[in-house]
């Protein structure tokens, strides 16, 4: 067996966390509810946010766009508290389990998964599904 096919199964198949971050240092985070296995949203870690996650319980990010690491309710007070954590074959996304407290959308909804796309005349359209909002965005989110 060659260093590089001892290296993947050992990735694959071995006990030892590697985590396996993209060219830009980041691995994608899914995060579902703990205990109704919703899906909750999608995000990005960097080393800094997946390390902090593990040391605290508390779910950290790495923002793409503001390029800065957050933890997640840290402005609105809506945290995940993680429960669990699974990565997947090869190491390149972790999953988290969480007991989320109120929303977990910055659209104050409680998935960031609200809207469903459906077949229409003309082409896929959008419509919402479960989109009630749990809290107002604008009184939370002040810029």
């Amino acid at each position: 067996m060659s260093s590089t096919s001892a290296a993947v199964d050992e990735r694959e198949e071995g006990l030892s966390f590697q985590p396996k971050f993209d060219a830009t240092g980041l691995l994608t985070c899914v995060a579902t509810d703990v205990a109704t296995g919703e899906l909750l949203m999608v995000a990005h870690m960097n080393e800094e946010a997946l390390r902090k996650t593990i040391e605290t319980g508390e779910a950290w990010y790495f923002s793409r766009s503001r390029k800065a690491l957050w933890r997640k309710g840290e402005t609105s007070g809506h945290v995940q508290r993680v429960r669990e954590i699974r990565t997947d074959c090869d190491q390149d996304a972790v999953w988290i389990k969480v007991e989320q407290v109120g929303a977990a959308c910055h659209t104050g909804r409680r998935s960031c998964f609200y809207r469903k796309i459906e077949t229409a005349e003309g082409g896929p359209r959008l419509a919402f599904a479960d989109a009630e909002r749990l809290f107002d965005p604008g009184a939370v989110y002040k810029t």
